[in-house]
């Protein structure tokens, strides 16, 4: 039954599941910072947009943390990328525009909802939020169902 879900198995997702639950405790147990991703896009935006929302004090006063820490991901990207994936990048045939509405509608439902899957996921489960637990679930739903309407009508 695991093959039908995981075609590829487990094991890489097992891995990648325990780093970064190991990386986001050790930098909640070390500095007591939650590292939740809508936040670090929200707060990179304080630098380029003139918007107020941008500009609350929770933004700018974890800034420079986070523009780090994004910048580890995308470092962190390229060296997979680069050393475990033998130089070729993960390709999609998902087409642009999809992508751009996935993501206007991803990025709307995580300011909505006040955090990202990740965020709520990994940072609001673990300290036992009912919120978080509701988001995820709500998340989760979503996507299982807009896998099925996709496979259903072909990819539309």
């Amino acid at each position: 039954m695991l093959e039908t879900f995981f075609p590829n198995g487990i094991a890489h997702y097992l891995l990648g599941g325990i780093l970064i639950g190991s990386a986001v405790s050790l930098a909640f147990v070390t500095t007591g910072l939650v590292t939740g991703m809508s936040t670090v896009f929200s707060s990179t935006w304080s630098y380029f947009s003139k918007l107020t929302y941008f500009h609350e004090p929770r933004f700018i006063s974890s800034r420079q943390w986070r523009l780090v820490l994004a910048l580890g991901l995308i470092l962190g990207a390229w060296l997979w990328a680069n050393i475990l994936g033998h130089g070729e990048a993960v390709h999609t045939r998902v087409q642009w525009w999809q992508l751009l509405i996935g993501g206007l509608i991803g990025g709307f439902g995580a300011r909505m909802s006040n955090g990202c899957t990740s965020g709520h996921g990994i940072c609001g489960l673990a300290s036992l939020q009912v919120p978080s637990l509701l988001a995820v679930v709500t998340f989760l739903t979503s996507a299982i169902l807009t896998a099925h309407l996709v496979l259903h009508f072909g990819g539309l």
